[in-house]
């Protein structure tokens, strides 16, 4: 017989506290009528052959778009070789090593991902990846409020508006107080965010560069965060950290973000790859797992699942987190894509993604009507200013093959007119001209 932890006195404990006799009674108390909706009008089955048919005849029906969307997730050039090597069958079917020192290739690659991360960041110490960027921000918070025993976590309104809203959803049944202070324009409130920090506050989190695409130097007010004992969280774009000051060189204590852009296809919406790099002293209050380098008795070198600080190892109430696994795949993605294009390649990326970026705003600028938005301390991200509104523009440049950007009403009540333009690598100066050819015509 399997082994039930469940006595009968635990049975009938629970059947009390519930008010119900047994089981029957408890089934039938759970049952809800639910509609069913009438399925007369589904189709008649399909053979393999017509079945793929069906779904060419529908995938031609797909029109191609010119990108310039960005918001967190953007459309880089990824070397071929990338794919290549991760569908190689060794690579491609990697998880989670349940008997980890006995996968001695799986480790390496995590220990070698987690490595990039820190000197990209440059942070003291990466976990092996968590599954994205809003995630990423929610396990930041709570590290912070492990780490000072506080419950109150200050965040900028200039960091993405989807990453805040998973922030509200996951903290929603947390014993965890989130203030959102309002973005000054393009940029964060920094006299309201320093003025935000009390002696409850376990966390300020900040975007770098900010949901705008503004770049904003931090230095002054992580001191003063940490003159209030709070920790001072960046929200990174990974590949803008090529060309700019690390969050470690200001004095960041963690460093999260989403790794999309490190290789891996904007595909619909995911699986995407959520980072996370801090200084030591925070080490073992960081969620996931770290893999570590050492040696056997023999002196050979080998990897080890350091430190798992999660419920299926340790005491549930003394876990990290819930999160059970990493995005191994997506991470060795992550790893393979740093590994090809190395330091001078992702500076060149980073380079050209910000002078097509200006490129592109300065020719939007030109057009009747239109108007950019701030200064020019941007990445490749920035905002122009329509004369009617955004949302309606996007809808009319679909229509001539182009995703032109994101909306920031959708986002921002009262800014109906602006729109968030991204431009990468990827966009050569015949698209962005055809672009802003476009915009013209609809306007």
């Amino acid at each position: 017989m399997p082994y039930i932890a469940n006595t009968d006195a635990d049975r009938q404990a629970m059947f009390e506290a519930i008010g119900c006799s047994g089981f029957e009674e408890m089934w039938k108390a759970a049952q809800v009528d639910f509609p069913v909706p009438p399925l007369g009008n589904l189709p008649s089955g399909m053979s393999e052959h017509r079945m793929l048919e069906y779904f060419r005849t529908l995938a031609d029906k797909n029109t191609a778009v010119t990108n310039f969307l960005g918001g967190g997730f953007y459309d880089h050039l990824i070397p071929a070789a990338v794919d290549a090597v991760i569908s190689r069958s060794e690579f491609y079917t990697s998880y989670t090593p349940y008997q980890p020192e006995a996968s001695q290739g799986t480790l390496q690659a995590i220990y070698e991902y987690q490595s990039a991360i820190c000197r990209l960041t440059g942070m003291e110490v990466s976990n092996a990846s968590l599954y994205d960027g809003g995630s990423a921000v929610y396990e930041a918070a709570l590290l912070g409020r492990r780490a000072t025993r506080r419950n109150r976590v200050v965040v900028s309104e200039a960091v993405s508006p989807l990453y805040r809203h998973m922030l509200r959803t996951y903290a929603a049944n947390q014993e965890m107080e989130i203030v959102e202070v309002p973005a000054n324009g393009l940029e964060s409130d920094l006299t309201a965010l320093q003025n935000a920090v009390d002696d409850n506050t376990a966390a300020v989190i900040v975007q770098y560069p900010n949901f705008f695409g503004q770049v904003e130097y931090w230095d002054g007010v992580i001191a003063e965060i940490h003159r209030k004992k709070a920790l001072a969280v960046a929200v990174c774009y990974p590949l803008a950290l090529a060309v700019l000051r690390s969050p470690g060189e200001m004095g960041f204590d963690v460093a999260v973000g989403d790794g999309q852009s490190l290789g891996i296809p904007l595909s619909f919406g995911g699986p995407y790859l959520g980072f996370m790099a801090v200084k030591s002293p925070l080490m073992r209050k960081m969620p996931g797992r770290v893999v570590g380098r050492t040696v056997d008795v023999e002196g050979k070198p080998g990897f080890v699942l350091t430190l798992q600080a999660r419920e299926q190892h340790i005491r549930r109430e003394s876990a990290m987190s819930n999160i059970c696994s990493n995005e191994n795949l997506c991470a060795l993605t992550a790893l393979v894509y740093l590994t090809l294009m190395g330091k001078q390649g992702l500076i060149e990326v980073a380079e050209q993604c910000a002078a097509k970026a200006l490129f592109a705003r300065n020719e939007l600028a030109k057009l009747d009507g239109v108007k950019a938005v701030g200064e020019s301390g941007f990445f490749n991200e920035f905002v122009i200013e329509l004369p009617f509104d955004a949302g309606e523009v996007v809808e009319r440049m679909l229509k001539k093959g182009y995703a032109s950007g994101i909306p920031l009403g959708n986002y921002y009540p009262g800014r109906e007119r602006e729109l968030l333009v991204a431009v990468t690598e990827k966009r050569t100066r015949a698209e962005i001209e055809g672009m802003v050819k476009a915009l013209e015509e609809v306007l």
